[in-house]
């Protein structure tokens, strides 16, 4: 029992460094390929650091390095996640801004295009994907994900649009200092990386069940929607084609579970009826997976 239980661990670790290692080369790819090559300003606290670079280099005539002033604008909201998430995931998504950060002032700049527009759009889709990798391996790429992270878990709050709206204000400022028309692309490639993350995220999307099945079998459905971490509501009810009596079994679980849910539903009732909803919007207590 105890290899076992090491094995996995050692599995789960291997499973997340190899998504930090991932999401550290797109992200820092990402940002001296398309970002860099179309002088975009990406959100949060990297976009912050690049903010400042230029202010320095346009009005001081100063290279200032990206890793310390990307480091230094991390540290209160990575001891926030520290208090708030747990230890590890904190650990695993310092080491994603380590990583990156240091990849980003070694790596050349490489120019892929100097279309502005592709440049927003598909730097945005890479910047969204290196943050969804990061995510499914249960780690973040820090920064704003430090706060939308603990708001979702502790709130039920999904914050990616509202840090997308602070993205803007700042965005607004880069505006004023080096001209609209770089402001409004960045504004598009940050869109464009929220959407993908929102997609990516296996937290972010909900489903409700509506299951119909037999009074015999109500309770071994049940049993496996409880295996879940979820509970669930049943209805008495009358099915109309043969006027029989049954159940109607109402819950609501993560997207991520529907398959593996619906295939046990099946062997515990193979006549069951089951519709899946698509769930937008949710109040109330509902049981996330620890990150940590």
């Amino acid at each position: 029992m105890g290899t076992k239980s090491n094995q996995s661990q050692w599995r789960e670790t291997a499973f997340r460094l190899l998504g930090v290692l991932a999401a550290s080369v797109l992200i820092a790819l990402n940002l001296k390929s398309f970002v860099q090559a179309g002088d975009l300003f990406p959100g949060g606290f990297t976009g912050l650091t690049r903010l400042i670079q230029r202010c320095a280099l346009e009005f001081w005539g100063i290279t200032l390095p990206f890793a310390p002033i990307n480091l230094m604008f991390n540290a209160v909201p990575a001891f926030v996640s520290y208090k708030l998430v747990g230890k590890r995931f904190t650990f695993y998504s310092c080491l994603v801004i380590a990583v990156s950060s240091v990849m980003t002032d070694l790596l050349p700049v490489i120019n892929i295009t100097e279309d502005i527009l592709l440049i927003s759009v598909f730097g945005g889709m890479l910047s969204g994907f290196a943050g969804g990798v990061a995510l499914k391996a249960r780690v973040t790429c820090g920064g704003t994900d430090f706060i939308a992270i603990p708001l979702a878990e502790r709130k039920n709050v999904d914050a990616w649009n509202y840090i997308l709206c602070g993205n803007v204000v700042m965005l607004a400022v880069a505006g004023m200092l080096f001209g609209w028309d770089k402001a409004l692309y960045s504004i598009i490639f940050q869109f464009t990386s929220t959407q993908v993350v929102r997609m990516m995220d296996p937290e972010n999307k909900r489903a409700t069940l509506f299951i119909v099945t037999g009074r015999e079998t109500a309770g071994g459905v049940c049993a496996q929607i409880q295996d879940t971490r979820h509970t669930a509501t049943l209805i008495e009810g009358v099915g109309l084609y043969n006027g029989a009596p049954c159940v109607m079994i109402y819950s609501v679980v993560s997207y991520n579970q529907i398959r593996s849910l619906t295939r046990k539903v099946r062997q515990a009732d193979p006549k069951a009826f089951v519709n899946v909803l698509r769930t937008d919007k949710l109040m109330g207590n509902f049981y996330r997976s620890p990150r940590d």
